[in-house]
């Protein structure tokens, strides 16, 4: 554990989460850690999207009761906030300066710091896993793997660059207003989630559509300044050492973008997941269909075994984590695909 005089611990008790917020400093501001579990664990760091904090971005994924049962127990859950989106948050004076994308992969190296964490899993969604993404590609070996969900890789189309500047625009003039909101969802869900109109949107899409309303419209309006100047990072896609497990829905306006990033990566470290009939927050929208992927994703590092490998089940394991342990077998489609419908899987293969 960090110093004291670092952090500010807060209890959260009335959370449904369970477990407790750091305030961690860092040389580029403030960061909310929303540490749920066991610190003895191996450690799972997430990041959400724009305009979205743990809760918003993980709930659907880690309130199921299979994911609690095959994340929580075998992992200590790192959620880090992008700043100014954790709960209750103040809007950040317009005197402090927006950070770069590269002060941002700072950060989460400041707060594994912090922590004295070393080797991590990584979970991120769109703007979230860009920014893990970078740090992975900065501090190589401090990423075990990588679990992206509807990724950003290269630098923002003037399609995506005028869209958010009309979003930023509004956010400025108007705030969190409806045009925005539903901008956002139309971001993270599929049309069939939302629906046609308003009354028509799943609970899922209303609840969201509530949680935007908590959100400082500044703090928003400065991560999609902020995430807008992002770099391509392609070229160094190759660099990656460490398996890499994305995610992507076919519906999601990011589709494109995750199918260029597996395209790009070392073949022998990645696989693709599509979600059919699903937006970006594969989360939230359709949690289950991640379930068998991560599982086993995770089992080649040692994080999780089935029942009939390991003598008491649920146990956490204690082998060391490498990833030259995985198999192939583990990405191939039989198993990625296992009683997921509807689901395709993607699997790159050597020439």
């Amino acid at each position: 554990m960090g110093d004291s005089s670092g952090s500010v611990s807060v209890d959260v008790e009335m959370i449904p989460w369970g477990g407790q917020e750091h305030v961690v400093k860092t040389s580029h501001g403030p960061i909310s850690v929303f540490v749920c579990g066991d610190q003895e664990k191996p450690a799972l760091i997430t990041y959400p999207d724009v305009a979205l904090n743990y809760m918003s971005c993980f709930q659907g994924l880690f309130f199921c009761p299979e994911a609690a049962s095959l994340l929580f127990h075998n992992f200590c859950i790192y959620h880090i906030d992008a700043p100014g989106h954790e709960l209750g948050a103040a809007a950040i004076s317009s005197d402090v300066a927006i950070p770069t994308v590269d002060d941002l992969a700072e950060q989460v190296a400041e707060v594994l710091d912090y922590f004295g964490l070393q080797g991590v899993i990584c979970m991120g969604v769109t703007a979230g896993a860009y920014i893990l993404t970078l740090f992975a590609l900065k501090y190589r070996e401090r990423v075990l793997g990588l679990i992206l969900i509807s990724p950003l890789c290269q630098a923002p189309s003037w399609t995506e660059w005028f869209y958010n500047k009309v979003l930023i625009n509004l956010l400025y003039f108007y705030g969190m207003c409806g045009i925005v909101k539903d901008s956002l969802l139309q971001r993270y869900f599929s049309q069939e989630l939302r629906g046609s109109i308003q009354g028509s949107e799943s609970d899922i899409v209303q609840a969201c559509r509530r949680l935007l309303d908590e959100r400082q419209s500044n703090n928003v309006m400065r991560f999609m300044q902020l995430i807008g100047r992002r770099y391509d990072l392609t070229d160094m896609l190759k660099k990656l050492q460490c398996r890499t497990l994305i995610f992507v829905g076919e519906n999601s306006p990011f589709h494109e973008e995750a199918l260029h990033m597996n395209a790009k990566m070392d073949k022998r470290y990645n696989a693709l997941v599509e979600v059919q009939a699903c937006g970006s927050l594969v989360t939230e929208e359709q949690p289950h269909s991640m379930l068998i992927p991560i599982e086993y994703f995770l089992m080649g590092y040692g994080f999780y075994r089935p029942p009939q490998l390991s003598s008491s089940y649920g146990s956490s394991p204690t082998s060391p984590l490498s990833p030259s342990c995985i198999s192939p077998e583990l990405l191939s489609p039989e198993s990625l695909g296992l009683k997921l419908k509807p689901i395709k899987t993607r699997v790159a293969v050597d020439d």
